[in-house]
Formats: C-alpha cells, structure tokens, sequence
C-alpha cells in the first residue's frame, strides 16, 4: 500500500470497497491493530465478509480507514429486529486525528437509518471510543476460571443423556452447533444471529489461532433420541509440572438448551484427565454454571464489556420490543449525530406490544441516546443510569415506572464476536 507523507489537505471521502482491494484492506487492518503478520488468517477472518456493505474512507486519494456490516437479527425483550452489525472498523495510524473515523461513523449511521435498520450494535477494540457515537454498553460476560473437579449440584434428568467428543469440523458439525446456538438465542436478548458463512467460522481452526494448544474440539450433548441438547467447543493444552500434570481447558464457546444439558457438559468439561483448570468462554451473569457450583467461591468471575447498542431510530426500536409491565412515559431524547431522533417520544405499551411516537406534551424523562441504548436490551436499568446522570427525572414516579417496564427477567448477552 503507498502511503502519503505530510498532513492530508482535504476532508475524508467515503467510497465503495469492493473485493478487488482486499490485500489494500488487509495491510490497513494490521497497521491499525498492529498483530504479528503470522497470526493472521485472512480467509478464516474474512468468511461471511459483506463486501456490498463495505465502505472506505480516503484522504487524498489514500486508504485512510475502512468499515463494514454484517446484516443480522437482534434479539430484544419479546420479540426481535433487524441489526447492522458495525465491524472491521479500522483507521490508518498516519490518519488520526483528521476526522476518518467521525466520517465514517456518520456515514454509517446515516446509511444504517436510511436502509430501514433502528439498530446498529458493535463489540468495542476501545470502549471509550464509541460512547461519543451514541452507543450504549447493553451487555456484560464474565469468565470463570474453574479447579478441576470442582463440585456441581445434581440435575435431574442430566445422568440419562448423553456425551460424545469429535475433532471439530466446520463440514460436519456446523448444522447441529447452530441448531443449539439458535434454540438458546430465541429467549436470550442481545444473542445476536449467526446467518451462514458466520455460523461456520466460529468452527474455523487455522493453525495459527491455536497458540500451542490442540486442535478444536467438540463436546455434544444429545438425549437417547439423538436430539442434541448442548454443545461445547473446546481446547486442551498440555502442562507438566514437578508435582504432575497441569494442563488447561479453554472453552471457545458453549450453550446448552435446559439445566440437565448444562449440568452434563460442564460436569465433563470440568474433570478431563491430565487437566487442572478450566477457563469459560464469556457466560452470561445469570449463567446456570454459577447457580450449579456448589462452592460459589469456587470461580471468581471476571467482567468485561459485551455487545454496544445503538438506536439509529428511537422511536421504531422502541416500539421493537416489549416491557414487563404498562408503561406510558414522554422521553425527551437529544442526539448530534442522528437528529430525526432529537425530540420528544411517547413510548406507551407492554407485555403484549408498544408504540413510540412523536409528541408535543411535556417530557417525563430527559435521555441521552447512549442510556437508551444501554436500557434496550433490559440489563441496564434506567434508574441506575439516572444514579450516573444519564437519566434526568422531569415527573416524579415517571423514572421508578420506566425503568420496572423496560428492566427483563432474562439477562442480556453476546458470546460471540463480529
């Protein structure tokens, strides 16, 4: 890729990427995240890639940043919507601080907005960056760190099914991996799709992904049937010490479909000969593998950021999902970036549906973007926003009742990255 010496004289210009400028991207990609040429597997990377939904930013005449979408389903409390999956999101270090990423964030929501999708949702390489756009955090994970043969409280039903392990491969164990993913998804929100091409790279297994571990492995639950129940990708790393062998279970990844799959599969994962610890996959903080532990104190989970929320339409996103109770209240939301959000919005419904529209009465609540998006999903509360003071009360009681409407039973999750 030639690069330009001297500070660019013009504003970003946003093009088309298409294929043809693959390697171009590619090189981008690593000046702007900086990871050993070795350790990359561009096909792998790029499997269910959507190069029509792949735009450039140029300075100059010279690839200055780049991003594309994944277009996929959301799910949201009671129901579910379309989503613009934002990723690849990359800028040239030599173009920092020359509005390339402002440029292509605006572009973004603009395009997202006028193709029909209310939602655009993100994983974060640098939290701190996106919140300026909008985006809300809707999702945390924990990891756990398990000893081996760590006490899990009996399940019924858990003895009576059944478990086998096979080399993982994305030819044969596709289909029955996304079967699970997408039985578990349908009552988790913020589980977002994994169409195609993206259900297959979560089997992908370049050798240079697996760091000195084995090769991928897969753990199935299946009941006499042959019904599959829960599923496990997995590797193992060898470690021998004085005192014996040490080694290491890494969890890629793991769903099961009930409490007598999950009791099963990490009852396995959790006793493998020659191996002293385990390491989960990011799990949901309602995860049943705390509820199963029968030492709390066995896992101290760590917590990290998950999936960011952004309502490209307020009122349509809204109106996209259901509340545990009836709730009619008058937000008034300002937005720089996107202003046909900017206004007042009466969000009135409930358990068995909502609309959101324009209105002139006086606001309830006055909202930032950002809490809306990080409330959407019903693990934030709007009343522990409003603590941060991202919520601003304007009638009493109207705070305490949209926050109970919009909070939801089934903690939100994303274990999956795009």
């Amino acid at each position: 890729m030639s690069i330009r010496t001297g500070r660019p004289t013009s504003s970003p210009t946003l093009v088309p990427l298409g294929q043809d400028r693959r390697e171009e991207m590619l090189e981008l990609d690593q000046w702007a995240f900086a990871f050993a040429e070795t350790q990359a597997d561009s096909d792998a990377a790029l499997t269910g890639f959507e190069w029509d939904r792949t735009v450039a930013a140029e300075l100059d005449g010279t690839l200055a940043g780049v991003h594309s979408v994944y277009s996929l389903r959301l799910p949201v409390p009671g129901g579910e919507v379309p989503v613009a999956g934002l990723t690849w999101v990359a800028v040239h270090p030599q173009h920092r601080r020359r509005g390339v990423l402002t440029a292509m964030m605006r572009h973004h929501l603009t395009s997202v907005h006028e193709g029909g999708e209310a939602v655009s949702a993100l994983w974060a390489a640098e939290p701190a960056i996106y919140g300026r756009f909008g985006y809300g955090l809707a999702t945390l994970g924990m990891r756990l760190r398990l000893a081996r043969g760590v006490g899990l409280h009996d399940v019924p039903g858990s003895e009576d099914l059944h478990v086998t392990f096979a080399h993982a491969e994305a030819e044969r164990h596709t289909e029955v991996v996304h079967r699970v993913f997408d039985r578990v998804r349908e009552h988790r929100p913020g589980m977002v799709s994994r169409p195609g091409d993206l259900a297959a790279r979560q089997l992908a297994d370049p050798p240079v992904w697996r760091e000195g571990s084995e090769t991928l492995r897969l753990l199935l639950v299946s009941d006499a049937a042959g019904d599959p129940r829960g599923y496990a990708l997995f590797r193992r790393k060898e470690k021998w010490e004085d005192a014996g062998p040490r080694g290491e279970v890494m969890v890629r990844e793991a769903h099961a479909v009930d409490a007598a799959a999950a009791r099963a599969l990490w009852g396995r994962l959790s006793d493998l000969d020659l191996m002293a610890t385990l390491r989960t996959d990011s799990r949901p903080l309602d995860d049943p593998l705390l509820h199963l532990l029968a030492d709390p104190r066995a896992a101290t989970p760590t917590v990290s950021d998950g999936l960011w929320v952004r309502l490209v339409d307020v009122a349509e996103a809204l109106a996209g999902r259901r509340y545990t109770r009836e709730v009619d209240v008058v937000l008034a939301v300002e937005d720089p970036l996107c202003p046909w959000n900017t206004g007042r919005f009466r969000l009135a419904g409930g358990p068995d549906g909502a609309s959101c529209e324009p209105t002139p009465d006086p606001a309830d609540l006055a909202v930032d973007v950002r809490a809306l998006g990080s409330a959407y999903l019903g693990g934030q509360t709007l009343a522990g926003l409003h603590g941060a003071g991202r919520v601003t009360e304007l009638r009493p009681g109207a705070l305490a009742a949209a926050s109970a409407a919009l909070a939801w039973p089934v903690t939100p999750y994303c274990g999956w990255t795009f």
